[in-house]
């Protein structure tokens, strides 16, 4: 049996505070808490991909070492998302949102302070974990302290935020590599995380959720190898081989983990996650459309930078600047458009349009593109998928969070967020090996007559191309050229297959997805 309260900011034990806040004004100073917390969290995600150049200069660190600075981020936020979303509930979410606050901006400055690889790697996965601190409990906080009424308006922005926190940290990522230098990166986090825990400290209250029973220890470990175990076997799958002993066995930690995890959480009086919450259409329905979309989201980014970069011949910061439109469209549709929109046809209706949207957008950039059609050709279709994403992040967010118990909002936040990480690094993986291997397939035909020394660097990848082009003025352009066409061809063939994984998602809403009532009623407690 659990039960809601909320610690009041100060000592004073007769007048605790309410969780749900009705003030309009303190409403918003929450959501800027939260909203600026998620900021810092989500552009550190991306931010590092566009300095692995730098980092591997200054710090004279390998390939390897590279991919372990930015996985080793990731890894430690997927896996403990679970454990600290189910923690917030039970010590305070107030507590654990300012705890992860000071973790991260430790780790922040401790990166940009980092002279070897070592230190950056551990400053990293420091950051990973404070984000894992701060991540769920932003949303746990919202769906506790705001009224049914103001709710999903508040989720939207939330999800807003969580959806365009990439682009704009590949922005500002490119803007300080560009103009300063890469140990500014960590600048910009630092700082909206010192500003999020005054606001914190100032506005958010601390709801907290009382148990008869003991905290699932086990159950927590198992979904941190379960979890840890997949993102980091996807990720470095691309990179060391599907099958490098890295990637079989992380894969391997992981399905182990996931069996051991739903065999454990189904005995368990009081577990972390009741695994059969999963019945309900809503709950379901939410989880496969959102990591449907983060993995066509993710898969964009991969790609798209790329592209304007080597194929266009734009600088960083012009490209990042080039993604912002996405960005535009889609966080005042979340935030305002979604939430009527899912009023009016109802969750399943909001998500399959958004979806669709999102699908459409996704086919028009593969018909629209060229190796010559410029940004034009692309910008329709990312203004699409914005509006696309837009619609259905809420809607499905929320359905998420709707069908778990108010004692169990911080794991439901977690899970939210899980299905987002996993789907971003499926999408990744599986859109950038599409378009490695096409990418190969496709420029052999355009190398004949090129001597194998300029030929076999350029199968290698866009920028390898670049790099032996230029030490060969007699075959240089026709590299250049072969390249763009191969990339343009890889880029194609991954947005089809982004299409498909988007199509996954509308057949499934369309067959088992929410209906009105499973949208908004709780999942019902089902008994051992």
């Amino acid at each position: 049996m659990t039960t809601l309260t909320s610690i009041p900011p100060s000592s004073h034990p007769a007048t605790p505070e309410p969780a749900v806040v009705a003030d309009k004004r303190r409403q918003r100073n929450i959501l800027l808490a939260t909203c600026t917390a998620l900021m810092a969290v989500m552009a550190s995600v991306s931010g590092l991909n566009v300095a692995q150049q730098e980092l591997a200069i200054d710090l004279g660190a390998s390939q390897n070492a590279i991919l372990w600075i930015i996985n080793g981020y990731t890894v430690a936020l997927a896996a403990l998302l679970m454990p600290v979303g189910a923690i917030g509930d039970r010590w305070g979410r107030k507590h654990v949102l300012l705890a992860g606050l000071a973790v991260f901006v430790v780790a922040s400055l401790a990166a940009g302070l980092a002279t070897t690889t070592a230190m950056m790697i551990a400053a990293r996965v420091l950051a990973g974990v404070g984000a894992a601190m701060i991540m769920p409990v932003t949303l746990s906080v919202i769906t506790s302290s705001f009224a049914d009424e103001d709710r999903a308006q508040a989720i939207g922005v939330w999800a807003g935020v969580a959806g365009s926190g990439g682009l704009v940290g590949l922005f500002a990522a490119s803007f300080m590599v560009d103009v300063l230098t890469w140990r500014w990166l960590f600048a910009i986090p630092a700082v909206l995380v010192l500003y999020s825990a005054y606001m914190t400290v100032r506005h958010i209250p601390n709801s907290v959720e009382h148990s008869e029973h003991p905290f699932d220890v086990v159950g927590s470990l198992f979904s941190m190898l379960a979890i840890g175990g997949l993102v980091l076997g996807i990720h470095e799958g691309p990179e060391q081989g599907w099958t490098a002993p890295i990637t079989l066995g992380s894969i391997a930690i992981g399905i182990i983990g996931s069996i051991a995890f739903v065999a454990w959480e189904r005995r368990h009086v009081d577990p972390l996650l009741d695994v059969r919450v999963f019945r309900n259409r809503a709950l379901s329905g939410g989880a496969v459309t959102l990591m449907a979309l983060f993995a066509v989201m993710f898969g964009i980014f991969l790609v798209l930078f790329p592209f304007m970069q080597a194929v266009i011949g734009w600088s960083a910061l012009r490209s990042a600047v080039a993604l912002l439109p996405m960005a535009f469209v889609m966080m005042p549709t979340s935030a305002v458009l979604s939430p009527k929109v899912t009023d009016r046809l109802g969750t399943r209706n909001a998500m399959l349009l958004g979806a669709t949207t999102a699908g459409i957008g996704l086919m028009t950039l593969a018909l629209r593109a060229s190796v010559d059609g410029g940004y034009g050709s692309i910008l329709p279709g990312l203004l699409i998928i914005g509006l696309g994403m837009g619609l259905t992040m809420t809607p499905a967010t929320a359905a998420i969070t709707e069908t778990l118990p108010e004692d169990k909002q911080g794991v439901a936040s977690a899970l939210n967020d899980t299905t987002r990480e996993l789907g971003g690094a499926i999408g990744v993986a599986l859109l950038g090996s599409i378009l490695t291997t096409r990418y190969e397939s496709s420029i052999d035909p355009h190398l004949e007559g090129i001597p194998e020394q300029f030929a076999e660097p350029a199968r290698e990848g866009i920028g390898s191309a670049f790099g032996v082009a230029s030490t060969t003025p007699e075959y240089g352009p026709a590299i250049i050229e072969a390249a763009k066409d191969a990339f343009v061809d890889g880029w194609v063939q991954s947005m089809w297959i982004g299409v498909g994984l988007v199509a996954v998602a509308i057949v499934h809403l369309a067959v088992n997805g929410p209906r009105r009532a499973d949208a908004v009623a709780p999942a019902p407690v089902l008994a051992d």
